[in-house]
């Protein structure tokens, strides 16, 4: 069974530029510096809760000096965060302190959602609801735990037709449809705390994304091991889909697949996590690399752009 979402990742420039937004206006903690194993000479950083639990993880690769991406279809449009009853007001007069143009609030599906751009036009929106236990939210971050940001809510997909991408979800990932409105296509996954929702907007007149900084590059679904992740890929393979092999990304395991709007899925493990090569008060405070890029660290660290955290670290 898919159990959610386990992480997104997305497209950046400037990296100090990211994980100032990311931490000091949003309040999330950077819970893992690293490199893109596929591109080495580009930051991964990943964005989660205290220990970057499975469901709470936003990473980007920033590309220094990247034009933005053009909007279109076959792409992740905006990603959505969950924050606790009673936040709204708080996140408001907050994102205006910051000059931030904010959207909404609107009513959608029964949540108060409001949106906003990050430094790269990345589309953000932050939803209104009851406390997403047992998730713990970083304490030493800027934001009151009663109103800091507690898991990923789910992101919206951008698409030129719905029935290919409509039938992928409910027949072979198991996804429920909730119901439409408009263009919009509401679908969840997941059970109790974990459930995650995709919209699907459907605008046929659009040309296809190029994506850039403030584009989306995946979506990543979460399962318990590698075991029923080997039999995802088995399930997908058998309707015509093709998979990558199980990678290995230290942290978690993956397969990568397109759905037939053109969006990258992957498929990923909730272990091993963030602790393994960091104490839980240093997580994101050091570059790491897996051992087979060891030897390739002081020429990483030269090339690399620094990043100064301004935050305190986590108390534990």
């Amino acid at each position: 069974m898919i159990e959610g979402i386990h992480h997104i990742t997305a497209l950046a420039s400037d990296p100090q530029q990211n994980v100032d937004f990311y931490t000091d206006v949003l309040g999330l903690r950077l819970v893992k510096r690293t490199v893109n194993f596929d591109a080495q000479d580009v930051y991964h950083l990943y964005y989660g809760d205290e220990v970057g639990r499975p469901g709470t993880i936003l990473t980007f690769f920033p590309f220094p000096h990247a034009v933005r991406g053009k909007r279109g279809t076959g792409e992740i449009s905006a990603v959505a965060f969950v924050v606790p009853e009673g936040s709204l007001d708080f996140w408001l007069m907050r994102l205006s302190r910051f000059d931030i143009h904010i959207d909404g609030p609107e009513n959608r599906y029964n949540e108060q959602v409001i949106s906003f751009q990050d430094p790269d036009g990345m589309e953000i929106e932050l939803m209104v609801g009851p406390s997403q236990a047992p998730y713990r939210t970083w304490s030493g971050g800027p934001i009151p735990r009663q109103y800091a940001i507690e898991k990923l809510h789910g992101a919206t997909l951008l698409l030129g037709r719905l029935d290919e991408t409509d039938r992928l979800l409910q027949k072979t990932l198991g996804f429920k449809f909730v119901g439409g409105a408009g263009k919009r296509y509401r679908y969840t996954i997941g059970t109790d705390t974990d459930v995650a929702v995709v919209d699907l907007i459907v605008e046929p007149e659009l040309s296809p994304a190029r994506q850039s900084a403030g584009s989306v590059h995946h979506i990543a679904w979460r399962v318990a091991d590698r075991s029923l992740q080997a039999q995802w890929r088995k399930k997908l393979l058998e309707t015509g889909l093709h998979t990558t092999e199980i990678l290995d990304r230290k942290y978690f395991e993956s397969v990568y697949f397109r759905e037939p709007g053109g969006v990258l899925f992957e498929i990923a493990t909730d272990g091993p996590g963030f602790v393994i090569d960091e104490p839980i008060q240093e997580l994101g405070t050091h570059l790491e690399l897996p051992k087979w890029l060891e030897s390739e660290r002081p020429r990483l660290e030269r090339i690399l752009l620094p990043i100064k955290l301004k935050t305190r670290p986590a108390l534990w």
